[in-house]
């Protein structure tokens, strides 16, 4: 049923984009993006959260960024070039970029705390260390959307739907805190927007380079992949058990997007 949906949609896409992906893609885009902004619209009916709400939910967008680095990116990408090598140097560049970009931006996490510059610590408010955290973990996404696409219409829209999944919740992770520290709602739902947007661009940078330059596909597949790899083992699993609190609840979230990722990747298949 979801093959028929995904095959009907691909088709459908190709026919209003005359064949175009770049316009696929800015509608995978779109779709991520509206995505983030209904979950950040959350913050418009409640500035509380659980205390577990944030750690499930970050939980859930970890299991399906496991799944789907593997399934939608560097595992397609090994059987295209029968090799490991070009996706193994992709998957280094990907925690390489993340890596950098971790290290000197400035932003700050809603357990772990600040990182990046120290110098820059004191001069940013909270809510944009925060949100510039939630964009940095968007980046691979986006990325991972627009670079699957290219290699296959298929695939990546199987991918556009889960990141478009668990991006609801990533929505609701940057607005409903943010609402709960400002108690306002306005800025934190445009902060939420924000992230989607940034994502959305990601998707279109990552269709348009390799569109051209379509010999280096299998190294971006392998780059997003390891990107995502990165930014989920690195950053959001040590974030969510921190706490050491309702582990249980955290768990069952992370296998919850797991399974999500890998019924839809092994509906198409």
């Amino acid at each position: 049923m979801l093959e028929n949906f995904v095959v009907s949609l691909s088709n459908y896409l190709l026919t209003l984009s005359n064949g175009n992906l770049m316009i696929v893609a800015f509608y995978a885009g779109l779709f991520v993006a509206l995505m983030t902004t209904f979950g950040a619209l959350l913050a418009i009916f409640s500035n509380k959260m659980p205390d577990w709400g944030i750690d499930v939910c970050l939980s859930f967008a970890a299991g399906v960024m496991i799944v789907a680095s593997f399934t939608s990116l560097i595992l397609p990408a090994i059987e295209s070039t029968s090799s490991f090598t070009p996706v193994g140097v992709g998957i280094f560049l990907g925690i390489l970029l993340i890596y950098t970009i971790d290290r000197f931006v400035p932003h700050k996490h809603l357990v772990k705390g600040y990182e990046g510059p120290e110098e820059l610590k004191d001069k940013l408010r909270v809510m944009w260390l925060i949100v510039l955290a939630v964009i940095i973990h968007n980046l691979p996404e986006g990325l991972a959307v627009g670079t699957s696409i290219v290699f296959d219409l298929k695939t990546g829209l199987v991918t556009a739907i889960a990141v478009g999944i668990q991006d609801f919740p990533e929505g609701i992770v940057v607005s409903l805190p943010l609402a709960t520290l400002q108690k306002k709602r306005l800025q934190p739902i445009l902060m939420g927007v924000l992230s989607g947007v940034a994502e959305w661009i990601m998707v279109l940078v990552g269709a348009f380079f390799f569109t051209i330059f379509h010999n280096l596909l299998p190294y971006g597949l392998g780059l997003a992949g390891g990107a995502m790899l990165y930014v989920t083992v690195k950053e959001m699993i040590p974030e969510i058990y921190k706490h050491e609190k309702n582990e249980l609840l955290v768990t069952a979230g992370f296998f919850l997007g797991f399974y999500v990722m890998l019924f839809l990747d092994s509906m198409l298949g």
